[in-house]
């Protein structure tokens, strides 16, 4: 396990197997300033160079890496992430990036241990292959490193940390390995005694009219779940719930997606996988704020018994909806989550969820949408995404598309757009007829929730984790923790 801590050593007397060293300028430079120009370091944003240390400091090597003047708390996260990255077979590290502050510590600690990240379980070592050494310490020196303050943000970013990468984790498992029972047991073992954990299986749900659940998992061999999480501390001062779409694996069901686009698709449960992980982690970091969960989780599969289009599907909510397009299947049981979650009579509700590629050709790859029912509430959830340093934008529920919504000729709803354009308004448009007046944002992750490319930063190559720190940040705010 990957160890954190503060020191108030210099980075010349620190000892570890490399140095990371911000540079902000060329004061910064000191005596490496002519190796830094031999190497051509500019300081232009994102650079990184390796070097031996030799006489300039205790390690091995040095990680030079470039720093704004006036850096943000995200820019030193993923000026560490990048040097973590760049010493590939270091077990210890010295990170000295000048830390103004407490905020700015905790961004470095969460910058080791998400960019420390890996997934490794399905790989196999060949014999006589030499085992690759791993990252087991790191120490974030600044002045005020024994200050308690500094101590606790250390312990916080480690929670948060680990919490992002558990929901990266799960993305990352194979299909076949996280089906919706796998993947129910998978949150009540990682939850543990922190928050309290009720499983619902197909029965269950049938007696509790989750017809939207049900509908999407009724193709696979495989039944579906929801998985409802509590945290209620005594001396909660709100009440947030958090629904997430948990699709295990998505065919499209018989709207069958083309073969290539479901290469990926073990990815569309990261939002349950996000609201889980965040979840667990605002009950161990002790927040004064009562979290309902729900994790709505199927896999959408083609068969004789799977769900037509055409067909009408009743919600919990008592609503009826005309299904014209099985691959639009998240929306259904997201209405069934979002419903119960009205029942838990919060002050607050946000579903997390890979809904739309409309939502990825809006706003690309790298950016999830914000859409919402209380522009208060949009502001609040967008200033949290930009504190957390999660790349989100806020998008409008457009007035024609509750029109739209209501446009079935058989049923009180209809699922799916009937225009080829604005399909991420159109599901959030769908999505609000389930929240009654309660203050609710919708986020579509469908972007930045997996990263086919290569790794960037704390980004790895597959699940990104992407949500839980907005999601853990704004139960923060909400809580006035901070």
């Amino acid at each position: 396990m990957l160890s954190v801590t503060l020191s108030t050593a210099k980075p010349t007397t620190a000892r570890a197997d490399a140095l990371i060293l911000g540079i902000r300028g060329d004061e910064d430079k000191g005596d490496l300033a002519a190796t830094l120009d031999l190497l051509g370091f500019t300081g232009e944003k994102g650079q990184t160079v390796t070097f031996p240390a030799g006489d300039a400091a205790k390690t091995s090597l040095i990680v030079a890496v470039a720093l704004p003047e006036e850096p943000t708390a995200e820019d030193l996260r993923r000026a560490t992430a990048r040097g973590v990255r760049a010493v590939k077979n270091a077990t210890s590290l010295a990170i000295a990036l000048h830390p103004a502050g407490v905020d700015e510590v905790e961004a470095i600690a969460e910058g080791v241990a998400l960019g420390a990240y890996t997934y490794e379980t399905y790989k196999t070592k060949k014999k006589g292959d030499a085992k690759k050494p791993k990252l087991k310490s790191a120490v974030i020196l600044s002045p005020f490193a024994r200050q308690t303050t500094a101590t606790k943000a250390v312990e916080r970013a480690a929670t948060v940390a680990e919490a992002v990468n558990i929901a990266r984790d799960w993305v990352n498992t194979p299909p076949g390995d996280l089906r919706p029972a796998d993947f129910a047991e998978a949150i009540t073992t990682h939850a543990g005694t922190d928050v309290k954990v009720s499983v619902w299986d197909e029965k269950r749900l049938a007696k509790e009219k989750c017809g939207g659940i049900l509908g999407v998992g009724q193709g696979s061999d495989s039944p579906p779940r929801l998985v409802a999480l509590t945290y209620a501390p005594a001396n909660a001062v709100t009440h947030l719930a958090l629904v997430g779409k948990g699709i295990t694996f998505d065919s499209g069901g018989l709207s069958i997606k083309p073969g290539a686009s479901m290469q990926t698709m073990k990815l569309d449960m990261a939002g349950a996988a996000a609201i889980v992980a965040a979840t667990v982690a605002i009950a161990r970091l002790g927040l004064p704020i009562k979290i309902s969960a729900f994790a709505c989780i199927a896999e959408n599969m083609p068969s004789g018994g799977a769900t037509r289009p055409g067909d009408v599907l009743t919600m919990r909510s008592g609503a009826t909806v005309e299904v014209h397009n099985t691959d639009a299947e998240g929306r259904l049981v997201l209405a069934d989550g979002l419903a119960l979650a009205t029942e838990a009579k919060p002050d607050r509700i946000v579903d997390v969820a890979t809904l739309t590629g409309a939502c990825v050709v809006a706003l690309g790859e790298l950016t999830s949408g914000i859409l919402s029912n209380d522009e208060e509430f949009s502001e609040t959830v967008f200033a949290a995404s930009k504190a957390a340093g999660e790349s989100m934008w806020p998008l409008p529920i457009t007035e024609e598309m509750k029109g739209k919504v209501n446009s079935s000729s058989i049923a009180d709803l209809r699922q799916h757009n009937p225009k080829p354009y604005g399909g991420t308004l159109f599901a959030a448009a769908f999505l609000r007829e389930f929240v009654k007046d309660i203050p609710w944002v919708h986020l579509d992750i469908a972007g930045p929730s997996f990263n086919e490319g290569g790794a960037v930063d704390y980004t790895p190559v597959g699940g990104t984790g992407t949500g839980v720190r907005t999601l853990v940040r704004l139960a923060t705010e909400l809580a006035g923790a901070r």
